[in-house]
């Protein structure tokens, strides 16, 4: 397969089979070299990332429902909008022509002449199509820039709307490429394999090893992490000298969790193959516990291209899981809560709807502090340059 090929099927599957993306691109990739794995890759993240703006412009310039077309059309036509609208080193012509050969080699000849067309037109429309959108109201900000509506509209009723469209725009940007060191946080252009495999390194954004921190993991004490796999945090825990429980009820993330943690030699954790909410009760009793929840995932969406389109608030569960902890955690002990989202839904009301008391998290980074409550942290992609995560700890 071209790296073309690749990044249309990786295209196909998210939309049409609801597939992740990094794992249909590891699986369709496998064969490219260095140079045309990185362009499939960015051909195939880049057009699911802007797949609204994509096919607003394939509807109004080839005008034809993207929904009527044949998937192997749809996928071809995004891809190659992508390219005429996102990809500078790619000519226009290229992309038109290339876009028409994956269509003839998926036998649709049928459809050749009506791809040609539309590409045609969108090589000629396209910037005029993008230059008249805007990001005056939050409706056309996530047009412009690619979200959901709803996504757009709780950044800016939150927010405010140059803080959403400046979060919006950074969140279409590569991430940075950060590691966790004994030496503490490092961002680099490139992860050295020998780093990781030497157990010198684990890839770890900057604000996922911020909620790491903010546990105070102390030397002796018993630490018991909810939602442990692939276990960053974790190894982050038993590296601060505590005992650590790692919780994970799927067998393959719990398998993998082990992994790591013996390339990372954490010795002093344990994992536990089990539900976080339904925990043995011989488990006895925690000093701390960290509930890093299942989320909407607002934060990382730079980094998982397809995840705006299939996230979903989840408080209840968030709600359980850290009453779970709770009934865990000894009498004085702390519970701290981290989530990768922006999203008060998923963030401060959580915490407010368990009614502990809280610490205050200022003395980790003055710059850290949540812009409306000051006692939590969250870090922000367009003002940390990380991933975003809100971050507190309550007190049993």
């Amino acid at each position: 397969m071209t790296a073309r090929q690749v990044a249309l099927a990786v295209v196909a599957r998210v939309f049409d089979e609801g597939a992740y993306a990094d794992r249909a691109f590891r699986a369709a990739a496998e064969r490219l070299d260095t140079r045309d794995r990185a362009f499939g890759m960015q051909l195939a993240y880049g057009t699911v990332q802007r797949v609204r703006t994509l096919d607003a412009a394939i509807e109004a310039l080839g005008r034809r429902p993207v929904r009527k077309l044949d998937p192997p059309v749809r996928a071809a036509l995004r891809t190659g909008a992508y390219q005429l609208a996102y990809m500078d080193g790619v000519p226009a012509h290229a992309a038109v022509d290339e876009t028409v050969e994956l269509v003839r080699a998926a036998g649709l000849e049928r459809a050749v002449a009506f791809t040609n067309a539309v590409m045609r037109r969108l090589a000629e429309g396209l910037p005029g199509f993008l230059a008249r959108l805007h990001e005056e109201t939050p409706q056309a900000a996530a047009l412009l820039h690619s979200y959901p509506d709803w996504v757009a509209e709780t950044w800016w009723r939150e927010l405010g709307p140059d803080e959403a469209r400046a979060l919006m725009r950074a969140q279409n940007e590569p991430p940075e490429t950060a590691v966790r060191t004994p030496d503490g946080p490092r961002v680099v252009d490139v992860v050295p394999p020998e780093w990781v495999e030497s157990g010198y390194a684990w890839p770890q954004s900057r604000g996922s090893q911020l909620a790491g921190a903010a546990v105070g993991a102390r030397p002796g004490e018993r630490v018991l992490d909810l939602c442990a796999a692939p276990g960053g945090k974790a190894t982050q825990l038993a590296a601060a000298g505590a005992e650590v429980v790692a919780v994970e009820r799927h067998p393959g993330r719990a398998r993998e969790l082990e992994r790591n943690a013996r390339r990372l030699r954490a010795e002093r954790l344990t994992v536990l193959k089990a539900d976080a909410l339904e925990l043995p009760d011989d488990l006895g009793t925690f000093d701390r516990a960290l509930v890093d929840a299942p989320c909407s995932g607002l934060g990382v969406l730079n980094s998982r291209p397809d995840l705006r389109w299939r996230a979903e608030p989840l408080p209840d569960l968030q709600l359980a899981l850290l009453r779970a902890a709770v009934l865990r955690v000894r009498p004085g002990g702390t519970v701290t809560y981290a989530v990768c989202t922006i999203a008060a839904a998923e963030n401060e009301q959580v915490v407010d709807a368990l009614g502990l008391p809280v610490d205050d998290l200022g003395e980790l980074g003055p710059e850290l502090r949540h812009p409306r409550r000051p006692e939590f942290l969250l870090t922000l992609p367009h003002v940390h340059g990380t991933s975003g995560f809100f971050v507190a700890r309550l007190r049993t």
